[in-house]
């Protein structure tokens, strides 16, 4: 077909041509305006994946972190839902005791302060002149303050009583025994090792800025000598913790986790390269402990590793290297709801502003499905497993059933390669695991656990195995 200089199309010269011949021509012309309107299709489509994409590095880099949505739809009444549980505890079979039960009534707000505060009472008393003709003087409480006592350093002088004892013309010396310290020659007693130690891994607080505060409280502590004492207490530690690991990989339900590190000098290994800590959450009912690991790898053999002999339930992500131990061990795994809804968040804050009001996107009506899930469990939270578990299959099960059917529906409407789509696609993937939680009543809808235990490596960042500045 000839084209003109500009590229487009010349009208064909049609005159003398028989009607087959004719018929041939618009064949081949109608051939090749679908295929042009299919590559315009293609191309209009990669041009919504980039929009979309920068719209979400723009929220990623500049926007609020929180998945909370400015107009979030709920497609039911939560009073409605409380009314709905109660009604589900007056059924419950007569093998549930009604000590497993919590009370009805909410907790209330609490007044004052805790009984396990310290206190101290400040009397206000009157003058002598102002009390003088009284019959009798008595004290009443006006007001409770809350005071904060700021940190100090205290230095403690250990001085040793020995004796002098003479036999035979020699002296014999003996000394007052001295306390041994789990490091042995060490200038930090253990109530600091252990607050170092807190302030570092659970409050997140890097040790240059534990250095910092103690020059502003009287005294230069190196970050230095800090980290070798966090690392000599690693052998320290380790009964207790090959004791905590073997009490979690006891239980019946663990939660793991893994976020990526960077470890600085860490020999055949660059700083930039990624690296991982390890976590997992578990144990008796009543009595999780939380563990971690670090290991260069994510491979799926370092929790084949960590979760030796464990059988039960593990919950994760979606992360594949969690499949190994699973079949190895023949655990049953569960997913993370925070995972899928997160993923329609992002899609939904990615999305083409909306024209009118209350247009919802599909990454919309996924979340409303999500947050009738999430809000059904908080609504169950203070029952007992038992409940819970009705809850869920009389509830729950129900709400699940109809947000597959929906996904199913509604995934082959959506553009590949899209956020909304890929949301869809993985959360109808890990579809078996995510419905798990409706299997017993002490599960969990999420992984949050074992993430809010993580989340100070998220937030440093810069907590390495062979330099813990």
């Amino acid at each position: 077909m000839k084209t003109t200089s500009d590229n487009t199309p010349e009208t064909p010269d049609l005159s003398g041509l028989s009607p087959v011949e004719m018929a041939a021509v618009i064949s081949d012309l109608q051939s090749q305006l679908k295929q042009h309107d299919e590559i315009l299709q293609r191309r209009d489509n990669y041009i919504a994946i980039l929009e979309e994409l920068l719209r979400h590095k723009k929220i990623q880099q500049f926007a609020a972190s929180s998945e909370k949505q400015p107009d979030q739809i709920l497609l039911f009444d939560e009073a409605e839902l409380e009314v709905e549980i109660d009604a589900l505890r007056d059924e419950l079979p007569e093998d549930v005791e009604e000590a497993d039960a919590p009370p009805r009534s909410r907790k209330r707000r609490q007044r004052g302060f805790s009984d396990t505060l310290l206190r101290e009472r400040i009397e206000l008393t009157l003058s002598d002149e102002e009390k003088a003709g009284a019959s009798k003087t008595f004290f009443t409480k006006v007001k409770e303050e809350l005071e904060y006592i700021p940190a100090q350093l205290k230095v403690l002088e250990y001085w040793q009583e020995k004796a002098v004892f003479e036999q035979d013309g020699e002296e014999h010396v003996i000394a007052a025994a001295r306390s041994r310290h789990p490091l042995g020659k060490c200038i930090a007693t253990p109530s600091l090792l252990a607050y170092l130690i807190t302030s570092k891994y659970a409050d997140g607080l890097p040790l240059y800025r534990q250095e910092q505060m103690f020059k502003r409280l009287g005294h230069d502590l190196s970050r230095t000598s800090m980290a070798h004492w966090i690392i000599r207490l690693n052998d320290v530690f380790k009964p207790v913790m090959n004791l905590m690991r073997e009490t979690q990989n006891g239980s019946d339900y663990l939660q793991a986790d893994e976020t990526r590190i960077q470890v600085l000098k860490e020999d055949g290994k660059k700083a930039q390269s990624d690296k991982w800590m390890w976590v997992t959450r578990g144990g008796p009912p009543g009595k999780p402990s939380v563990l971690f690991d670090y290991d260069p790898s994510r491979g799926g053999q370092v929790p084949v590793r960590l979760l030796d002999n464990f059988q039960g339930i593990l919950q994760a992500d979606g992360y594949s290297g969690y499949g190994q131990v699973c079949r190895e061990n023949g655990l049953t795994r569960i997913g993370c709801w925070d995972h899928a809804r997160r993923k329609f968040v992002e899609a939904s804050r990615a999305a083409p502003a909306k024209g009118k009001k209350g247009q919802l996107s599909k990454a919309d009506v996924a979340l409303s499905h999500i947050r009738k899930l999430y809000a059904l469990e908080k609504a169950a939270n203070e029952l007992s497993d038992a409940e819970r578990y009705r809850v869920r299959q009389e509830k729950s099960l129900p709400l699940l059933n109809a947000f597959k059917a929906w996904l199913e529906k509604n995934a082959s409407q959506v553009l590949k390669g899209s956020l909304t789509r890929k949301a869809m696609d993985y959360t109808l993937n890990q579809w078996d695991t995510l419905i798990g939680y409706c299997e017993r009543g002490d599960l969990k809808i999420s992984n949050a656990g074992a993430e809010n235990a993580i989340r100070p490596f998220a937030l440093g960042r810069n907590y390495p195995r062979s330099s813990v500045m």
